[in-house]
């Protein structure tokens, strides 16, 4: 009875020291799973502040170094922003991306060079960008239409730092400045009149590049080579044509010009613009040329010979290529301009009244200064 006994107290205490085990395993384990827990929720509450937290900005105005980044078209205000951390200007890509995607002046900016301090609250660089006078303007080249190239040349010499030498070397390049097929390798008449940006980062050759493909441009809005083709002359023709009525007539009357010149090669009788006398010999101011004049040779005298000269002689604009394309249905052989002043220009299909109008012209040049 007695070993029974013993035996099952045994027992009883071995019980007992498993469910200890038990309990203490079972507490370390909710132990190590609250601890977890705790860690978790720190780092989480961690991450969802640093989530909500204001990004990286600087504080004020700015200050000096000033530094200078460039907004190209087409970029978005992630790429702005990219560009103002990388110089110095903002502190945080998304300090200048959050400001701007809640102002809608951001939408203004344009493209362009900029001088912005360093260093600026994102606040402050964009109220920078949005003003004009942040934006850097490049230097421009003014050409007015109808001057020559030669003239053209020595405008581009004047107006910006290209020396003399550099713009000759690049209108001479002529492969270089990408010319259209049916100007045959000559660049006059095709450096478009206009206003053009000099940006710090291009040379002579770039200037009179984006002028041939200026005239490109508007050659193809006009159509000019099928529009060329259904008055029966080639695109050249077209453009030299243009020349002569952009030296010879104001834009009132250049449809009318336009229409001697077809009238006259369809006869077929010679031109006879004093215009491409006046070029042949380099000179300017005079309406109608002396009769020494009119017996050059040279290719470019239309007295002598007949159809259009070899190339323009000068870079017509918009409306005289539109006028050269599109004559006015006349049958003018004649005009002159009859007063210097106002413009005033008489067209006939007489030679005789043409005589008569050139009497009113030599009659004007008695009496004024203009001629």
């Amino acid at each position: 009875m007695s070993d029974l006994g013993i035996g099952g107290l045994r027992g009883s205490h071995r019980t007992r020291h498993k469910r200890v085990r038990g309990c203490l395993a079972v507490l370390v384990a909710l132990a190590v799973v609250v601890a977890i827990g705790v860690f978790a929720y720190v780092k989480g509450v961690d991450l969802i502040k640093g989530t909500l937290a204001d990004p990286e900005d600087y504080s004020g105005n700015g200050q000096k170094p000033v530094v200078t980044i460039r907004v190209e078209k087409g970029d978005l205000g992630a790429d702005i922003a990219q560009k103002l951390y990388d110089a110095g200007v903002v502190k945080s890509v998304e300090a200048f991306t959050a400001v701007a995607n809640t102002d809608d002046r951001s939408s203004t900016i344009q493209a362009g060079r900029y001088e912005l301090l360093s260093k600026m609250s994102a606040e402050s660089a964009l109220d920078a960008m949005v003003d004009p006078g942040s934006l850097v303007r490049n230097p421009t080249v003014t050409i007015p239409e109808g001057l020559r190239a030669k003239e053209i040349l020595a405008s581009i010499v004047e107006q910006t730092p290209f020396t003399k030498k550099e713009v000759e070397r690049a209108y001479a390049d002529t492969a270089g400045l990408d010319l259209p097929d049916y100007a045959k390798g000559d660049a006059e008449g095709y450096l478009f009149p206009s206003t053009y940006d000099v940006p710090p980062n291009r040379g002579a050759g770039d200037l009179l590049k984006a002028m041939v493909e200026k005239f490109k441009e508007q050659a193809d809005t006009l159509d000019l080579e099928g529009r060329a083709e259904t008055l029966g002359y080639g695109p050249q023709d077209v453009v030299t044509i243009a020349s002569l009525i952009q030296a010879e007539a104001g834009p009132a009357d250049m449809n009318k010009v336009s229409s001697v010149v077809y009238n006259r090669l369809a006869e077929p009788m010679p031109l006879q613009f004093d215009s491409t006398l006046h070029y042949a010999v380099d000179s300017r101011g005079e309406v109608l040329a002396g009769e020494d004049l009119r017996k050059i040779d040279s290719p470019y005298n239309t007295y002598t010979r007949a159809g259009l000269p070899p190339t323009p002689i000068d870079s017509p604009g918009a409306e005289a290529l539109q006028a050269a394309l599109e004559p006015a249905d006349t049958n003018y052989l004649y005009f002159v301009t009859v007063n210097l002043k106002t413009g005033q220009t008489r067209f006939t299909g007489s030679y005789q009244e043409h005589l008569r109008n050139v009497e009113v012209y030599n009659t004007y040049c008695a009496t004024s200064d203009e001629c």
